[in-house]
């Protein structure tokens, strides 16, 4: 059983109408192709491109029942293909870095809002999510448990442990940043540690402070002979396209009941100070902390 992720590693046109037609498009041919699900690169409405108050960001917002973001809903009806769309999202006076994923038959499964916002830059101006969702997506391969974290979700290991906790099988990572080998290294961390499969979406190289390769780890890292593998299904090149990564289901759910990772084997009765406001790191941020 192959899932069929489509990784839209694309370059913004710079305006919405332009977004929403050229999204489209990418969408249908990543279809043609054999997708089953299309991942947009994250905030794909206004291709990253955050302005330097909230004021003038919010003037970019769309409303997640908006035009640009129910046309998608529509095309994967029609296509038959579930699509994660990416947006900045305006509900009323709040601002979110948000990702709506739509099934096949057009229905918005899971709307995922980014809460480790890059609180250093201008994402300071958006507001933060609430919490990690685990949806079951249908697709042509199968009803697959799917949940989502976006780009500086990944520096923190807790986003994904806590996605696998809840059941998710397919991690989608909506991203905006140079994809390099510390990077990539987490994406493949996350997969290892949680037996997880991860797909991620970036920016073509041409988008500011972004290179492309757009990556998939389906998490087995060790065949029942012992021998081991390097996970990674895909790593893409640097220029726009549009790229696809095949999950063996089948594989990664015999590994997952089988294998010492994951929950096998956790102590959450140590764990406490993770879920706590307290600090003793002496270099960590006092304004930052508990956010």
């Amino acid at each position: 059983m192959k899932l069929t992720v489509a990784l839209l590693q694309l370059l913004s046109t710079g305006s919405l109408e332009g977004n929403l037609e050229k999204g489209i498009a990418a969408c249908t041919r990543a279809k043609a192709m054999g997708g089953d699900i299309a991942l947009f690169p994250e905030m794909w409405s206004i291709g990253y491109a955050l302005k330097g108050s909230r004021e003038a960001i919010r003037e970019d917002a769309v409303e997640a029942d908006s035009h640009f973001v129910i046309t998608f809903g529509h095309h994967a009806k029609e296509v038959g293909m579930a699509i994660a769309i990416t947006y900045l999202e305006a509900d009323g006076e709040r601002l979110f870095n948000t990702m709506s994923l739509f099934d096949r038959s057009g229905d918005e499964v899971l709307r995922y809002r980014k809460v480790h916002t890059c609180d250093f830059d201008r994402e300071q101006y958006l507001d933060a999510g609430d919490d990690f969702a685990v949806v079951d997506l249908d697709t042509e391969a199968g009803v697959v448990k799917v949940g989502s974290m976006i780009c500086y979700d990944r520096e923190f290991p807790e986003s994904a442990r806590i996605l696998m906790l809840k059941g998710s099988e397919l991690i989608l990572v909506p991203n905006a940043c140079p994809m390099e080998i510390n990077r990539l290294s987490q994406l493949r961390g996350r997969a290892y540690e949680n037996m997880v499969g991860i797909a991620t979406a970036n920016y073509g190289e041409g988008t500011p402070d972004c290179n492309g390769h757009s990556s998939a780890f389906d998490g087995v890292a060790y065949l029942p002979d012992g021998s081991y593998r390097q996970m990674c299904i895909l790593e893409a090149p640097a220029g726009e396209g549009i790229f696809l990564a095949h999950f063996d289901l089948a594989m990664m759910r015999t590994y997952r009941a089988t294998e010492v990772h994951g929950n096998a084997y956790r102590r959450p009765r140590c764990y406490g100070m993770l879920v706590s406001d307290e600090v003793n790191d002496p270099f960590v941020r006092d304004d930052k902390v508990g956010r």
